[in-house]
């Protein structure tokens, strides 16, 4: 697999579980929900903190500075499906800056 789309699978993936992570904690805190979907909730982010491992990228830093870009696309995307508001144009504009900026941090050529 092309290390494009398996870096895409990978933020993918962990910023799915980071979000239904995070998700479980505010629903408890924020919503009233029961302890018990903290259970998912730690897993979520255990699985979040794993899946950033795999990024190809020698430097902690640099893939987690180019992750937050997919995780602000990420959020959006729940915000639209699970929460049920439709991102406006400057929702999806700042989306699309995040990920081209991203994609420089982490594809960038180095020197």
């Amino acid at each position: 697999m092309p290390v494009y789309a398996s870096t895409a699978l990978i933020y993918a993936g962990a910023a799915m579980a980071e979000i239904v992570g995070c998700f479980a904690f505010w629903s408890w805190l924020r919503q009233g929900h029961s302890p018990v979907w903290l259970l998912p909730g730690v897993v979520s982010l255990i699985a979040f903190a794993w899946l950033l491992t795999l990024a190809p990228s020698e430097n902690a830093g640099r893939a987690y500075a180019a992750y937050g870009g997919v995780y602000i696309l990420a959020s959006l995307l729940w915000l639209w499906l699970a929460e049920g508001h439709v991102p406006d144009r400057w929702d999806l504009t700042g989306g699309a800056l995040a990920l081209v900026a991203a994609a420089i941090i982490l594809f960038g050529p180095r020197g």
